[in-house]
């Protein structure tokens, strides 16, 4: 499957925040201490949704604004975690059977998340997982499928993300956003254009597995070496065909950072902040931190809290060993 998807306009963001205003939590912005020399960061706290990630928001919009003649079946998904617990808590909240295809690298502080929302866990291979992502069906399922980023009304409800940190910080000037599949930094992109404010939305990626930067390289989505680490919800073998189109024209561009920096910001946001995030949010925080995205009111999105406990454990170890 590989229909080009069309970015939401900002009268179907605003309506999508509508949708979902009652079940999601409006987060909060906060400034990031800062060292001398360092750019000033605010960072939009995705990790405080009720399932610990903005997947609560796409999957939310998606299956509220389904048919519900769509939903009697049930719903299913293709997630490492995020997105299958934010269709698992919709689901639970609906009344319906929620089914969850997972590769099977996903890590176990997710995988018992969905379990307890009450969703079936069905784990395979990264490969047949990433056939899903890309063909929008597994074996003989014949319930809804929600995919995680390639479905309109999953980035409109991502995008209400943009709304809410135009508001909260009007002078905003560039905001960094961690790449999955493209949803969350393509919907926040799109949320400000439909305004008409010109802020730059930057990816943050990680160098294990930086497909977007490889697309932009190579002016066309390319097949990556992957390297699995604990950063979880970026770093995909490709850029989704879907997204493409999409992410070229509203993205500025991608920020790849290391590992290491993804740790050192992690540390950083337990210590200081007190905020626990998720390799992905660790990586928006250490691309915002290189000065790459400019030096004021830079917004990092920390999109999900959901680590394991002994990889958090390792990182603050390491770290704390370190000063």
């Amino acid at each position: 499957m590989n229909t080009t998807l069309e970015a939401p306009g900002l009268d179907e963001i605003r309506r999508s925040h509508e949708r979902i205003r009652n079940t999601i939590l409006r987060t909060p912005l906060i400034p990031l201490e800062c060292d001398a020399g360092e750019p000033e960061i605010f960072l939009k706290l995705e990790n405080l949704q009720p399932i610990g990630s903005f997947k609560l928001r796409g999957a939310g919009n998606a299956m509220q604004s389904a048919d519900p003649d769509l939903l009697r079946k049930g719903v299913y998904t293709a997630s490492a975690g995020n997105m299958a617990q934010g269709v698992a808590w919709n689901a639970r909240n609906l009344g319906i059977s929620c089914r969850v295809v997972v590769p099977d690298t996903a890590p176990k502080t997710k995988l018992d998340a969905i379990e307890r929302l009450g969703a079936d866990v069905i784990p395979v291979s990264y490969d047949e997982w990433w056939n899903v992502m890309t063909t929008h069906s597994f074996r003989d399922f014949d319930s809804y499928f929600v995919h995680p980023v390639c479905n309109p009304q999953v980035v409109a409800g991502n995008a209400t993300v943009g709304l809410e940190i135009a508001e909260d910080l009007p002078d905003v000037a560039a905001i960094i956003v961690p790449y999955g599949g493209g949803g969350l930094s393509c919907g926040i992109a799109a949320a400000f254009r439909g305004m008409g404010k010109a802020i730059p939305v930057y990816a943050a990626e990680v160098e294990t597995a930086a497909p977007f930067a490889a697309a932009l390289t190579a002016g066309e989505p390319r097949r990556i070496n992957r390297t699995p680490t604990f950063v979880d919800g970026i770093g995909a073998q490709s850029v989704l065909p879907e997204m493409w189109p999409m992410a070229q024209s509203l993205l500025a561009g991608s920020i790849v950072v290391s590992i290491r920096q993804i740790e050192k910001a992690i540390h950083r946001l337990a210590e200081r902040q007190h905020v626990i995030s998720e390799g992905a949010g660790g990586a928006a925080l250490a691309a915002g931190l290189s000065g790459a995205a400019g030096w004021k009111n830079v917004v990092c999105v920390v999109s999900g809290g959901n680590i394991d406990f002994d990889v958090l454990a390792g990182i603050v170890e390491l770290r704390t060993g370190e000063e």
